[in-house]
């Protein structure tokens, strides 16, 4: 089993969430020091920036390493790669953070200032 970090569409409510329900720990936040970018409107990107003292709202998952190698993996963008992060509490845990490199692409809308994915998509509409 592997504890995961969600930010985006495997949320609760989210379009992926059906494939990781059953593993639901419950919401969590990162811990101070995260920026939080939107890849196309599809999902967010996570990235650490000690020089924030942003924190970034998610949920937190226990997650059999088959069911992600093998369902959750498969679906991620190519713009995100696994990460180790601090959540709140000051453990650590896996969650899908910003490619190295993708911030200097210069392509990703920042949307720190809205804490989350579900705030960011409340200005767009959407609900997550």
């Amino acid at each position: 089993m592997a504890r995961i970090f969600f930010n985006g569409q495997a949320m609760v409510g989210g379009p992926f969430h059906a494939s990781v329900a059953d593993a639901l720990v419950g919401p969590v936040t990162t811990a101070p020091g995260y920026r939080f970018f939107s890849i196309r409107d599809e999902c967010p990107g996570l990235l650490a920036d000690p020089a924030v003292d942003t924190a970034i709202e998610g949920e937190l998952y226990d997650v059999d390493l088959a069911h992600l190698r093998d369902v959750i993996l498969p679906g991620e963008p190519a713009e995100l790669e696994f990460g180790v992060i601090e959540l709140a509490d000051g453990s650590a845990c896996l969650s899908m953070v910003l490619a190295r490199g993708e911030l200097e692409r210069g392509v990703h809308k920042e949307i720190t200032g809205f804490g989350g994915w579900r705030a960011y998509l409340a200005t767009l509409g959407r609900t997550a």
